[in-house]
């Protein structure tokens, strides 16, 4: 491990995350999609990251985030992020690969990959990005049922990992702010530590699922959501807030700049100093 975080390296990573979790202070988790994402989030300070399902779909697969990586893909990149960092790491973990069956094995694997936390969404298979319209969801027993084998799983190998669900009850067809509601309350209500209300569109909408449940929230700063500022979200209630694919975007605009000539890049390329610094540290270390 890369040792650069001092305090998390003296705990497990599921103690750290929890920490965070059950804190008071709102705190940011960085989407990453590989090791070196990740390598670089932690130099930059951040507690936390979050292995985006968005990114990784799109950086190794070069298909859109529609269900397509299986849970061996993800165990495998969970593991390569988690051996890279000291912070704890949030697995984005789709639907659970199945049903309530397919949720212990998924949990099982994570958790051994070394994942702080997981998440697992109430979408139909095969699932959409969070703000593509056209979103289908499995019943509220049926995602409560997940939830509930993911809990047990977890409090069997190790209770500290946080088990996160996600509702996009608000976005999904026939959706409404008082469905993803239900839909946090009977998960929490299952066993999850936070909740992930996918795609609400105001303030008002941030506030009332904050009130009403006994449960911190994750808030996604992206697509219908609200843009605001972690003063505000924090104001507002929120424990952890998910720029779940701004490195992705950033990274692959400058990849797409780099390379977007006819004849191919040539102009010398400036080195990137901080990554070499980095790097050649690590390899003296």
């Amino acid at each position: 491990m890369s040792g650069s975080s001092n305090e998390a390296a003296k705990v497990k990573a599921s103690t750290a995350m929890r920490r965070l979790v059950e804190g008071t202070e709102t705190f940011v988790r960085p989407g990453c999609h590989d090791a070196l994402s990740a390598r670089i989030a932690e130099a930059a300070g951040f507690k936390a990251i979050a292995m985006s399902g968005y990114a990784v779909s799109v950086s190794l697969l070069g298909k859109p985030d529609v269900g397509l990586i299986t849970l061996t893909e993800t165990v495998r990149m969970c593991r390569y992020i988690c051996n890279a960092v000291d912070i704890p790491v949030m697995v984005d973990a789709d639907t659970g690969y199945g049903n309530a069956i397919n949720v212990i094995r998924t949990v099982d694997e994570i958790i051994n990959a070394g994942a702080g936390g997981l998440f697992i969404e109430d979408q139909v298979d095969p699932k959409r990005c969070g703000h593509v319209a056209g979103k289908r969801l499995v019943s509220i027993d049926e995602a409560a049922g997940k939830i509930r084998a993911a809990d047990k799983v977890r409090r069997e190998l190790d209770p500290d990992v946080i088990l996160m669900a996600r509702t996009d009850g608000r976005g999904a067809l026939d959706g409404s702010f008082q469905e993803s509601l239900d839909r946090a309350k009977a998960y929490a209500d299952a066993g999850a530590d936070i909740i992930f209300p996918e795609g609400l569109i105001s303030t008002d909408e941030i506030a009332q699922m904050v009130e009403q449940l006994d449960v911190p929230i994750s808030y996604n700063r992206t697509g219908v959501s609200p843009m605001l500022s972690l003063g505000e979200l924090e104001q507002l209630g929120v424990r952890m807030v998910a720029n779940a694919i701004g490195a992705f975007r950033a990274s692959s605009r400058a990849l797409w700049d780099h390379l977007d000539e006819p004849e191919g890049p040539t102009a010398p390329i400036a080195p990137a100093a901080r990554l070499e610094r980095f790097l050649q540290a690590e390899d003296q270390g």
